[in-house]
C-alpha cells in the first residue's frame, strides 16, 4: 500500500514506489531503459512538496529544457501551481541565472555575453593569426575541443602548463603552444564581458569554491533537496559543483542521482561514467533503488538488450525484463552495397506502414555517423517519404538571425568583440576589413575591448564618420533598452539597423525566407514577453529584458525547436536518440569500422562504450527493430569492405526472425551466410577484401583465365579481354552466369598469385 492520502504513487510498482517516496539521504536510481524513471523523479518531486518541503528548496536538473518543462508540467498535474517554482532546467541554464546575479564576485559582468562554438572558434583563430601559428596544425575546432575537455575536468590555464601529461600530448601532436592559446582565450573571454558553454560550469564552480560564505551557504540553504536526471552523462567538473553544494555543507546530502551506467554514451563530450560507478563511494549511506522492468518494448528487443550488454566488463548488475511477451522478432538485413542498404531500408519502411498500419513519425532511422544520412535521404525522396533529418541548421545558426541577435547582443554588452566584429559593417556602411582589423589589433595591445577603442581613439577623416554614425547608432539601442522590454528594444534594433530594409529590397526567393526568418525571430521575442508562465522564481522571471531572452535562446538545444512537419520519419545519430522511442527503429550501417567505430577498436572501454551506444539505439525501439549493414561502401573516398559489427554475433538466434551465424577469425567477426542472409543470386559469400592490402596490377598484366581482385566485386576469374582492353569477368559473390565488363584502363585489379 502507498502511504496514506497518495494516491498518485499507487500509478507506480513497488520498486518506483520506493525510489519516489525515500526523499531523505543520498539516493540512485538505477533506472534501465523504458522503466517509467521520468514519472518517478516527477512523482518523486511531487512527493518532497506534499511532504512540506518549499518548492524553491528543490533542484532538479536535467539535459534538455524540454525535459525539465515535461518534468513541470507533470508534477503540476500532482500538486498545481506551486510545482513552477521548482528550480528545474539544465546545468547551464539554472547555473547561468545563478551568474546572472553573481557573477560581478568573479569579476564578469552580470549581463555577460554567452558565446557560442562560432563565437569560440573565431576567438581562437583571430588568437592563432595574431600568434603566427600554422592553422593546419593549431586548427581552430581542435583547440577548442582540447580547452573544453580542459575546462571539464576542472583544469584552468594555470594548471594547464603544469600538467606535464597534457603538455606531453600536445608536444607530440605538434601543438607545444595549446595553453598558450588557452590562456589568452580565457583573457580574451574576461575583456568582452564572456563566457562560452564550458564556462557557465567552471565560473560556477569558481564562484561557489572562492565565496564559501557569501554564496556556497546561501545556495546551500536554499537548494537543499538536489535531483539529478541522467547522471551518467555529466562530466568530472559537473559532478564537481554537485558535491559543492552537498557533501562540503555539512547538510542532509539529500542528493538523488537517477540514471544507467548502461547509457553512459558521452565520453566525447567530457563525460565519465566512473561518476555514477564512484557515486556509492563518495555517499557510503546510499540508497540504491533498480528500475529493471521495461514497459517500452517487446520481449525480443529487450532480451537482446540484455545478451549485448552482458559482454561488457565494469557495469552496474541489471538484468531488465517485460511483460510484452507477443511481438515480432528482430529483423536484420544484409545488402551488398550502402545504395542497397538504403533502398531495403525504404521498402521495409512502406512495407511496415501497410502491414503494421505505422504513420511516418512512429519510425526511426539511427546511424553511428551523421554522414550516413545521405543515401537513406535519397532513398526516403526516391520513395515520396516525408523525412527530418534531426540535428540540421537550427533557426538561430542562420545568418539573418544571427546578425540580428548579435546588435541585441552588443547593445546589452559593450564589450563583446565578436557580436560588434560581426555587425559593424553590416550592414555595409564603409568601415573596411582592415579598418576592423586595425581596431582589433588595438584593442588586443592595449588590453581594451573594441568598442572601447571605437569611443576612445581618434580615426583618420575616411573612417571616422562611419564609425562615428555606428558608436552613435549603437548608443541609441543602449538607452532605448534601459526603459524597453526585450521586444520594444528588438523590433526598434531591427527597423533602425537597416537590416529589415536590406533584407527587403531582397525580392528572390532565398530574400524572402530570410525575411521570414527575423519576422519569425521577432515574433519570438514578442511571445516571451507575453508569457507569464513561471519557469525558476518569481523575481527572476518577471524579468522580460533583452538580457534574459539573449540567454533563454543561447541555451537552446535542437531538442528544444519547434517541428515544421510533425509527421516525418526521423533520421537522428544514435547519440541524439536516447530519451526517444519509437514504434518502429533502424540501426543500420552495423558493420566493423564504422559500428563499432574503428577509433575504439584498438581501446577496451572504447569497445564497451560503442557496445552502450548500441544498446541505447536497440532499446528506443518499441515493437519492430531492424539491423542493417552493408558489405562494402564508401569511406573517406574509398571502397570499403567491413565484416558484419561484433555485436550482431552478441544477439541468439532466438531473437531473430532470420538465422546469422557468425564465426570469429583472427578476434574479428566474419559472416557465415545462411537462409535469407544469402544476396539474391549469389552462390558463395563474396570474399572480403582488406584496402590496405590491395595492390592494383598494370592493366595491360590483365589476362584471360587470372584470378582477380577488384575492390567493389572481390574475386573472380577473368572470362576474356577484347583489343578494347574491355574485360569480361565473373565474380564469386555473383552468379556464374552473370559477369560484369570492365574497361581495364580504369578500373582496379589486383592478380591473385
Amino acid at each position: 500500500m502507498s502511504e496514506v492520502g497518495y494516491s498518485y504513487l499507487d500509478e507506480l510498482n513497488d520498486i518506483q514506489r520506493q525510489a519516489a517516496s525515500c526523499i531523505d539521504g543520498p539516493v540512485m536510481v538505477i533506472a534501465g531503459p523504458g522503466s517509467g524513471k521520468t514519472r518517478v523523479l516527477t512523482y518523486r518531486i511531487a512527493h518532497l512538496i506534499n511532504k512540506g518541503v518549499i518548492p524553491g528548496n528543490i533542484l532538479a536538473l536535467t539535459f534538455t529544457n524540454k525535459a525539465a518543462r515535461d518534468m513541470k508540467d507533470r508534477i503540476e498535474r500532482v500538486v498545481g501551481s506551486k510545482a513552477q517554482r521548482v528550480w528545474a532546467g539544465t546545468f547551464h541554464s539554472l547555473f547561468a541565472r545563478i551568474l546572472r546575479v553573481e557573477a560581478h564576485r568573479i569579476g564578469y559582468p552580470n549581463d555577460f555575453t554567452i558565446y557560442d562554438t562560432d563565437d569560440t572558434k573565431s576567438v581562437i583563430s583571430e588568437i592563432i593569426t595574431q600568434m603566427n601559428l600554422d592553422k593546419k596544425v593549431y586548427a581552430p575546432g581542435v583547440v577548442r575541443s582540447r580547452i573544453s575537455a580542459a575546462k571539464s575536468n576542472l583544469i584552468t590555464p594555470k594548471a594547464y602548463i603544469i600538467n606535464d601529461e597534457l603538455m606531453a600530448y600536445d608536444k607530440m601532436a605538434r601543438r607545444p603552444l595549446i595553453h598558450l592559446i588557452y590562456e589568452k582565450y580565457a583573457a580574451r573571454c574576461l575583456r568582452a564581458g564572456a563566457m562560452d558553454f564550458d564556462d557557465l560550469l567552471l565560473q560556477m564552480f569558481r564562484l561557489l569554491y572562492q565565496n564559501p560564505d557569501q554564496v556556497r551557504e546561501k545556495y546551500q540553504r536554499q537548494l537543499q533537496y538536489l535531483i539529478v536526471d541522467d547522471f551518467q552523462d555529466t562530466n568530472y567538473l559537473q559532478y564537481e559543483i554537485l558535491k559543492l553544494l552537498t557533501i562540503y555543507s555539512g547538510s542532509r546530502n539529500n542528493i538523488c542521482i537517477v540514471g544507467d551506467d548502461a547509457q553512459s554514451i558521452y565520453s566525447f563530450r567530457g563525460a565519465t561514467i566512473e561518476n555514477i560507478l564512484q557515486f556509492e563511494h563518495d555517499f557510503p549511506e546510499l540508497q540504491t533503488f533498480k528500475l529493471e522492468q521495461n514497459y517500452r518494448s517487446t520481449q525480443f528487443i529487450v532480451e537482446a538488450a540484455n545478451e549485448v550488454i552482458h559482454h561488457n566488463k565494469r557495469q552496474i548488475q541489471k538484468k531488465i525484463w517485460t511483460d510484452r511477451i507477443e511481438g515480432n522478432k528482430i529483423k536484420i538485413i544484409k545488402a551488398a552495397t550502402e545504395t542497397e542498404e538504403g533502398k531495403r531500408v525504404a521498402d521495409t519502411i512502406i512495407e511496415q506502414k501497410n502491414r503494421f498500419n505505422l504513420q511516418n513519425k512512429d519510425i526511426a532511422i539511427l546511424y553511428r555517423t551523421n554522414g550516413q544520412s545521405r543515401v537513406f535521404e535519397e532513398q526516403l525522396r526516391r520513395y515520396n517519404i516525408q523525412y527530418r533529418v534531426y540535428g540540421g541548421l537550427s533557426f538561430y545558426s542562420r545568418k539573418e538571425v544571427k546578425d540580428l541577435i548579435a546588435y541585441m547582443r552588443l547593445t546589452i554588452n559593450d564589450k563583446d568583440d565578436e557580436a560588434l566584429k560581426r555587425v559593424i559593417n553590416y550592414p555595409r556602411r564603409g568601415i573596411g576589413e582592415s579598418t576592423i582589423d586595425n581596431i582589433a589589433q588595438l584593442a588586443d595591445d592595449n588590453d581594451l575591448s573594441m568598442w572601447e577603442v571605437l569611443t576612445k581613439i581618434e580615426f583618420n577623416n575616411r573612417s571616422r564618420k562611419s564609425i562615428g554614425d555606428f558608436v552613435t547608432l549603437i548608443r541609441a539601442f543602449k538607452a532605448k533598452a534601459v526603459k524597453s522590454n526585450a521586444y520594444e528594444i528588438a523590433d526598434y534594433i531591427a527597423r533602425n539597423s537597416g537590416i529589415i530594409e536590406l533584407l527587403k529590397s531582397d525580392k528572390s526567393i532565398e530574400g524572402l525566407g530570410r525575411m521570414e526568418n527575423i519576422i519569425s525571430l521577432l515574433d519570438g521575442i514578442k511571445e516571451f514577453v507575453e508569457d507569464d508562465e513561471i519557469q525558476l522564481n518569481e523575481e527572476m522571471d518577471k524579468d522580460k529584458s533583452l538580457s534574459t531572452f539573449l540567454q533563454t535562446i543561447s541555451l537552446m538545444t535542437d531538442a528544444d525547436q519547434k517541428e515544421e512537419n510533425p509527421d516525418t520519419v526521423t533520421l537522428m545519430s544514435a547519440h541524439s536518440a536516447k530519451g526517444l522511442e519509437f514504434k518502429s527503429v533502424f540501426v543500420v550501417g552495423l558493420e566493423e569500422n564504422l559500428f563499432p567505430s574503428y577509433m575504439a577498436l584498438s581501446e577496451g572501454n572504447q569497445i564497451d562504450e560503442e557496445r552502450r551506444l548500441f544498446y541505447v539505439a536497440i532499446t528506443r525501439a518499441e515493437e519492430l527493430l531492424t539491423l542493417t549493414y552493408a558489405n562494402s561502401r564508401y569511406q573517406y573516398g574509398s571502397m570499403r569492405y567491413n565484416d558484419p559489427s561484433r555485436f550482431l554475433e552478441e544477439i541468439t538466434d532466438k531473437n531473430l526472425d532470420s538465422i546469422i551465424s557468425i564465426h570469429k577469425k583472427e578476434g574479428f567477426p566474419e559472416p557465415k551466410i545462411l537462409g535469407n542472409f544469402r544476396p539474391l543470386g549469389s552462390k558463395k559469400p563474396m570474399i572480403s577484401v582488406n584496402p590496405g592490402d590491395f595492390v592494383a596490377a598494370d592493366p595491360k598484366q590483365i589476362k584471360p583465365g587470372m584470378e582477380v581482385i577488384h575492390l567493389k566485386f572481390g574475386q573472380g576469374k577473368v572470362i576474356s579481354v577484347d583489343e578494347r582492353m574491355v574485360a569480361s569477368i565473373v565474380f564469386d559473390g555473383l552468379d556464374e552466369n552473370q559477369d560484369k565488363r570492365i574497361m581495364l584502363q580504369f578500373a582496379k585489379l589486383q592478380i591473385v598469385e
